[in-house]
């Protein structure tokens, strides 16, 4: 029983870090601001050590439990720009925010077309 209460807990925190990754993955794509692309690599890598707790979990349930949390541990965040100016509840829940991606193009573009300082 006990076991089993604690592969529920690890599998529990395996699909909240996957939700979290993906949604950092949505609001990447529609912004374009590189601290949710790097917010969902470390729920890549967060989610893959919680899949490994869960699995040692049936061998060694608190080891299994302590590789969880240190997965939890690595999927912090840190500061990252709002990007939900008018978004409701369930707008936010679900990483639904307004387009910004256009405006990091063109300064991306902007940075390109300056002549090159190079002394040849």
């Amino acid at each position: 029983m006990e076991k089993r209460m604690y592969l529920e807990i690890a599998m529990l925190a395996y699909f909240v870090v996957l939700f979290l990754t993906i949604r950092d993955i949505r609001i990447f794509k529609r912004t374009g601001y590189f601290s949710y692309r790097k917010g969902a690599l470390k729920g890549l890598a967060a989610s893959s050590l919680i899949l490994l707790g869960a699995i040692s979990v049936e061998a060694k349930p608190e080891i299994g439990l302590l590789i969880v949390l240190l997965g939890l541990t690595v999927n912090r965040k840190g500061a990252r720009e709002p990007v939900f100016t008018s978004a409701g509840t369930l707008d936010r829940f679900l990483g639904k925010t307004d387009y910004v991606k256009k405006q990091q193009v063109e300064k991306k573009t902007a940075k390109k077309a300056e002549p090159s300082r190079n002394k040849g």
